[in-house]
């Protein structure tokens, strides 16, 4: 099997080495950088399953090449680990909605920054072999959970890999009420006090993005939200 390549944006040497002999432990592959300059091009040729991206760089604001990131055709879908001193709520829910995937605060625990990488390749890289209804179809919107793309009306929607998983989330059950609870644990992976504010905001970044289908995804006030079953 080929090993997933992890690309780590860490400008402290130690932690880098750290961070690097671990993922080899767990036996992935991976690619230093010790600044954001040329973060982008390199990960054009390295072509990572993943990104470990440090927020406090040298030479860029790691938010500001997070959002470089998303908005790069052939960058956006890759997920982004964000790790940082930064610990606060504010500076969490920040990197969640900008499209980070988890985010990791310093100092951490080694093991929980490999698992915490297993977590987020595990749901952006289902298992291929597993049985899955591949295609949804509700209305005008259609997702291709395979090969990872929506259409709404046969027209191609781009969205983020968060987007997309929230939307497989409320598609799988439409009819039925997903809680913010159930969100966090089934699309993020995990809870903590203030992702609500984090899910409001890709609830509309992804209606938005749905135009004309957007009133599929309808709001169950005090409980969460739920995709309606077409009539």
């Amino acid at each position: 099997m080929t090993k997933k390549r992890i690309l780590i944006i860490e400008d402290e040497e130690d932690i880098a080495e750290l961070i690097s002999f671990n993922l080899g432990q767990a036996r992935f592959d991976s690619l230093t950088l010790s600044s954001g300059h040329h973060m982008i091009s390199q990960a054009r040729q390295y072509k990572p399953e993943l990104i470990l991206l440090d927020l406090m760089l040298p030479d860029l604001d790691g938010l500001e090449l997070c959002k470089q990131l998303k908005r790069d055709k052939s960058l956006f879908n890759i997920p982004v680990i964000m790790v940082t001193a930064k610990g606060t709520e504010t500076d969490r829910i920040l990197g969640l909605e900008l499209g980070a995937d988890d985010y990791i605060v310093k100092p951490f625990s080694p093991r929980e920054l490999v698992l915490r990488v297993k977590a987020v390749l595990s749901r952006v890289y289902p298992d291929e072999t597993a049985p899955a209804d591949t295609i949804l179809r509700i209305g005008p919107v259609e997702l291709d959970s395979q090969k990872h793309v929506v259409y709404v009306k046969q027209i191609l929607v781009k969205l983020t890999l968060t987007e997309f998983r929230l939307l497989h989330e409320l598609m799988s059950h439409a009819g039925m009420v997903r809680t913010r609870e159930i969100l966090l644990e089934n699309v993020w992976g995990y809870s903590f006090d203030g992702y609500d504010r984090t899910i409001d905001t890709h609830i509309r970044r992804l209606r938005k993005k749905l135009g004309t289908a957007s009133s599929y995804i309808e709001t169950v006030r005090g409980l969460g939200y739920s995709f309606r079953e077409d009539a």
